[in-house]
């Protein structure tokens, strides 16, 4: 067995009160929504226009009590698919001396205490940034602001109530100078991609702005951000190995 299994660790998660909540209230919520589909079907249908109306006016021809009890099968499903998702995209997080570890759905990825200055909670993301202030991980979560700071201040993690660079954040708008070569184009597609809520495109692009040393931060639509000491300097970026030969450096 490996030594990592030995270490103390702790795990933050949503707990037994989560799971009876997703896996007791949605469907709940779903018997609920079908019998009072199955109860107004009839009202339902005599309106001018109403959504779904077809399927409204075949269930108000369904006989009772099949009408009723079929409409509240289906929500029933239909909660029990939810709480499903629930759980699968609910965040855990283990936090261990020498490493946290954070699995989503089947996603499980590791980050090393040595790699990692600080981790905070903001924006509901629980997020943990390297020695020259870039992102390691941001991670939207749910979970207790309390039993996050506990859980890394006891493995002695490096802790923060807020975001130590909360300061040196700056409204990005289009042809702002200051922002590396190439950061501006990217901020112009993740501000489409947010506009048109396509959050796996923004999500990408945050990416690839982080490999050039620009950390975000998003305020409803608007995109705020700064630079890691990583960041190259517009203007002072180093040459190529095929740009110094070819110049004969």
């Amino acid at each position: 067995m490996d030594a990592a299994d030995y270490r103390p660790r702790t795990v933050v998660s949503g707990g037994p009160l989560e799971l009876a909540v997703l896996w007791g209230g949605f469907p709940l919520l779903g018997a609920g929504a079908g019998w009072l589909l199955a109860a107004t079907t009839g009202w339902l249908a005599r309106l001018p226009w109403v959504p779904f109306g077809g399927l409204v006016r075949w269930l108000d021809q369904l006989p009772e009590p099949q009408a009723t009890a079929g409409a509240i099968a289906v929500g029933v499903l239909a909660g029990l698919v939810i709480a499903g998702i629930g759980t699968a995209e609910r965040l855990i997080v283990t936090v261990d001396a020498a490493q946290v570890r954070l699995r989503r759905s089947a996603e499980n990825r590791t980050v090393a205490r040595v790699d990692t200055r600080v981790a905070f909670l903001a924006h509901k993301h629980l997020v943990l940034l390297d020695a020259d202030g870039a992102e390691l991980v941001r991670e939207p979560t749910d979970l207790s602001a309390a039993a996050l700071a506990a859980a890394f201040r006891e493995h002695g993690w490096g802790w923060a109530d807020d975001d130590p660079h909360r300061s040196a954040y700056r409204l990005w708008v289009r042809d702002l100078p200051g922002l590396p070569t190439g950061a501006d184009a990217l901020l112009r597609a993740r501000e489409r991609a947010i506009q048109r809520d396509r959050r796996d495109d923004a999500r990408e692009l945050r990416r690839e702005l982080g490999l050039i040393g620009v950390v975000l931060r998003d305020d409803d639509k608007r995109q705020y951000w700064r630079l890691t000491n990583r960041a190259v300097a517009p203007g002072s970026e180093q040459p190529t190995s095929a740009e110094r030969d070819a110049d004969g450096r």
